[in-house]
């Protein structure tokens, strides 16, 4: 029975990230670009006199190692001095390649919106936006979703998390929905072949998160939490490593290195069609170890912090094993954690019944971790 279910969970989670016929395989690219624009690291240079490719791979190894050992400095932010709430109407800003079955209910939200810290090339993407759900009291949380997330995605989870007395900021990630630059159908930009741009998505998505707490601090919030899913929960675990205000977490699949998942995810199998012509996996995993949440556990142990850790025993976009190292790393250094494994994969997290199963421990830890 355990087999015939584990190749029926693995047959649906293949139908599921197969289903989409607008990943668009784009050209290869180092970015190198974006490092001038970047504390710290901005005065490495590539090596003189090695090919192309070496000085490359040896500069971007320079540069994550630089990072890493200044990561509080790579990820400060200037606060945003243009906080505002926007009461305008709920959008979809479908991802996908079919046009969506259902007719969205007109509906109004209110939005907060801001100057990003990080600036990117994209005036659409420097506007951050996020859903704001309010609730009775002092605690909340920011919520990120997925990866080529929806504009709805999350918000029924926001909708509970309100039941439970908790606010929620919905946050919508660099280069997702309303700031996804005009002419893209999903949010490749985020997550993609070129490698500075990749990493600069990061830090900005980091730096938004921040500028968030500051805004929810400014209004009065002393409880402060996060939870993120498959890449909102890269972000949200090096935010919370990095800023002591973060003491509630929720990891919603995890892993241990960016570049593992790209490499060996069924749903990132166009960017290393793109990658994979250029760079080993090994030599990706060192190009994006700066944005990797394994490297920051010394960081993430600072301050005290509750966390929840997820992960699907059949999931083919962060595989288990990665994920099991990550909660073994928890549990090694005796971090106050839950780790709950689901009987299910990366996408059918999100159906029936399995949604509600992750809903419901979320739900509990939140009520149990802010209450105690």
């Amino acid at each position: 029975m355990k087999e015939t279910y584990r190749r029926w969970m693995h047959d649906w989670e293949t139908r599921m990230t197969s289903r989409d016929n607008n990943r668009v395989v784009r050209p290869f690219g180092w970015g190198n670009e974006f490092v001038q624009g970047w504390p710290v690291v901005a005065g490495i240079q590539p090596t003189q006199g090695a090919s192309d490719a070496k000085a490359n791979l040896d500069f971007w190894t320079a540069v994550n190692d630089g990072i890493i050992a200044n990561s509080d400095d790579f990820y400060a932010y200037k606060p945003p001095g243009d906080f505002r709430l926007e009461h305008r109407r709920v959008e979809l800003f479908p991802t996908g390649s079919e046009p969506p079955k259902k007719q969205l209910k007109e509906s109004y939200g209110q939005f907060l919106r801001f100057t990003s810290a990080v600036q990117s090339p994209y005036p659409e993407n420097n506007l951050m936006n996020a859903r704001w759900f309010p609730a009775r009291g002092r605690r909340a949380v920011i919520v990120l979703p997925q990866w080529n997330a929806d504009g709805l995605s999350h918000n029924g989870l926001c909708q509970i998390f309100n039941m439970l007395g908790i606010s929620a900021l919905r946050m919508s990630m660099p280069y997702h929905d309303i700031r996804r630059p005009h002419g893209l159908t999903r949010a490749d930009y985020a997550v993609s072949a070129n490698i500075g741009r990749t990493i600069d998505s990061v830090r900005q998505g980091i730096a938004d998160i921040r500028s968030c707490l500051d805004w929810l601090q400014q209004r009065g919030y002393t409880k402060l939490g996060i939870v993120g899913t498959s890449l909102g929960s890269c972000y949200a675990f090096i935010a919370a490593a990095h800023d002591p205000r973060i003491s509630v977490n929720v990891f919603n699949h995890a892993s241990t290195t960016f570049g593992d998942v790209v490499w060996t995810g069924q749903s990132t199998r166009h960017i290393r069609q793109s990658i994979e012509s250029v760079l080993t996996h090994d030599e990706l995993r060192s190009v994006w170890l700066a944005i990797s949440p394994i490297v920051y556990f010394d960081k993430f142990q600072r301050w005290p912090k509750k966390s929840l850790m997820i992960y699907g025993r059949y999931d083919l976009t962060f595989l288990p094993e990665f994920s099991m190292q990550t909660a073994s790393e928890f549990l090694k250094r005796g971090l106050d954690t839950t780790v709950k494994a689901l009987p299910c994969g990366h996408y059918s997290l999100g159906e029936t019944p399995y949604k509600y199963m992750d809903a419901w421990h979320i739900s509990r830890f939140l009520a149990k971790a802010f209450a105690g």
